[in-house]
This record gives C-alpha cells, structure tokens and sequence, in this order.
C-alpha cells in the first residue's frame, strides 16, 4: 500500500476508485466497504484508494467535542495495509478544507487532485460544509464532474449496523468481546512500560505499569482484564491480567493501566508494550484490606488460565 500524506504539490496520475471516511478502528463495516471498492477496481482495471484525514474532522469542526479515538493513525494504517488496498490518501483537515462545500470538495480535491473516477461512500458517510447534503447530491455533482457515484449498503452483525461509534461505546463499557466481533480482532493498547509504585509486587502480582503512546486513544471501562501481552518487538504473546483503575483498596485516585504477565520475568521497563483485550472478569472494587485483595487476585488468575486453557 502506498501512503500519501497530502500536500498542495500533490496529484495522483492514475485513475482511481476510491471510498473516504476516517476509518476508526478499520472494522468489519470499513473492511466490507473497502472490499467492494477493491472488487469495483478490478472490474474497472483502475487503482483502488482509501481517503482518510490525518486528524477526526470533529477536532476542527467542535471545538468542545474530541472523541477517544479506537486507533492512532500509525495503527490504521498497518491495519488498511492489510486490506489490499493500493493506496491511501490522508488529507490535512483545516478550517479550509472545512470550509469547502461538497461540490467544492468533490471537484478541488476528489477529481482536480485525487483523480477519482468512481466514488463508493458509506451508507452514513457526509461530507462537505454542513454535511446537509446526502447521497442523491453527491451522485448529481459526480454526474457533472465525471464521478461515478456509488452507495455502500451498511455491514451489519446480529441485525445491527456496525459502526466505530458502537464500538466506542461497548469498550466504554468494558464489553470487549462485543467489540472485538464488530472490529473483527481483538482491540488493543500500544504504549511502554513505566515505574509504577510496586503495590502489586508487595501482594505477590508483580504488574507492567502501562503509559499509552496517545492521550486520545480510548482506554477501556475499569476493571479487570483476561488479556495477551506482547512485549517490545518479539513474536511471544503471554497470558496476562489486566487492572485499569485507581486502586480504590490503597486511596489513590489516579487511572493506572496494571498488566501482571504470566511466567514473565526480567527488566521490562521501557520497552514497549502491546495488549490485547479479550475478556472482563469484573469491575474495580475496593477491598477492606490488602489481603482481601490479595485473594481476589489470586481468584482473578486462576479464572483467567481456565479462560486462555479452553
């Protein structure tokens, strides 16, 4: 896949089908719709193309709203890459492109720049300034620029329509498997391993503290985690358990991430860390003592190997 990070320099040569949105998570709604435009470009003998923004259009047009993202941008990208899709455009969204009608946007930037040919959009995909304007618009204005204008219908699992707002709010709410079935994987935190203040060693669960690389990435619900850890660049995953809380038990009042490895051992602080959610055992408690706890842990694990054991 061919990356572009968009300049005022630049025009795509080839003639392209092509699909836009910002393709949060890459998840099995964005890689049904992706799939029919690899499959509209084979049948056209033309480039295929994904149309992203290097950053949510919401963070230009609200000045109060800032979604929690499902991936950084890094991690979308390694995830369309494993689409097949040719290439990826990620536009710089500012006030200025904000400011550009969908005519606007589809002649300056779709045709003049992009070379676009033929448009698939999602069954909820809007753009433009006010994003008024729907689908039987955008086929008109394709009409008079030479776009073809195709509507994507909508992926949907168990009867409802997949979408990363959904996914957002099932992580949200600590409902991991839920949203690993619409994302088609489990979801996943990147970051690197910090000092902590070692409360977890003192019980006998010694844990990773975990700094996030992105402060928008979405962190789930706090709770305890049935999760696969990798560690730095190694092919090993570990069986592990994960706590994202404030430790209520000890009185802090501060969101930590806590991830005790199963059978890891070794200096691993500052080394980067991947996890994967894949189940919740609970939600956070306060515990009357550090031995309560201790027990709780101890229950936590053992219910977490029967898990990864089956």
């Amino acid at each position: 896949m061919r990356t572009v990070f968009t300049d005022k320099e630049y025009v795509q040569s080839a003639p392209c089908v092509a699909t836009i949105g910002f393709f949060d998570g890459v998840h099995c709604g964005h890689k049904y719709l992706i799939k029919n435009v690899l499959d509209c470009a084979a049948d056209s003998s033309m480039q295929s193309m994904v149309i992203s923004f290097e950053s949510h259009p919401q963070y230009v047009v609200c000045n109060d709203y800032r979604p929690k993202l499902l991936t950084t941008n890094d991690e979308k990208l390694q995830l369309l890459s494993q689409t097949g899709i040719d290439n990826c455009v990620l536009l710089h969204f500012d006030r200025n492109m904000a400011a550009l009608s969908a005519r606007e946007f589809m002649q300056t930037v779709l045709r003049d720049k992009l070379n676009v040919k033929k448009l698939i959009i999602g069954y909820n995909n809007r753009f433009g300034h006010d994003r008024s304007e729907g689908f039987n618009e955008y086929a008109a204005y394709g009409k008079q620029l030479g776009i073809e204008v195709l509507l994507n219908d909508a992926f949907t699992l168990q009867g409802n329509k997949v979408s990363s707002s959904v996914i957002r709010a099932f992580l949200s709410e600590g409902k991991v498997e839920e949203a690993e079935k619409c994302l088609g994987y489990p979801y996943f935190i990147q970051g690197t391993v910090v000092q902590g203040v070692h409360e977890g060693r003192k019980l006998g669960f010694p844990t990773a503290n975990m700094s996030v690389d992105d402060e928008l990435k979405l962190v789930p619900e706090n709770g305890v985690y049935a999760v696969k850890a990798q560690i730095s660049d190694s092919a090993d995953t570990w069986d592990a358990m994960m706590n994202i809380g404030t430790r209520p038990t000890f009185g802090d009042n501060t969101v930590t991430l806590e991830t005790h490895i199963f059978g890891l051992e070794g200096y691993i602080y500052g080394k980067r860390i991947n996890i994967r959610f894949i189940h919740r055992l609970r939600g956070e408690r306060k515990f009357s003592s550090a031995d309560e706890l201790s027990a709780q842990l101890r229950q936590d694990k053992e219910e977490v190997k029967k898990l990864f054991s089956k």
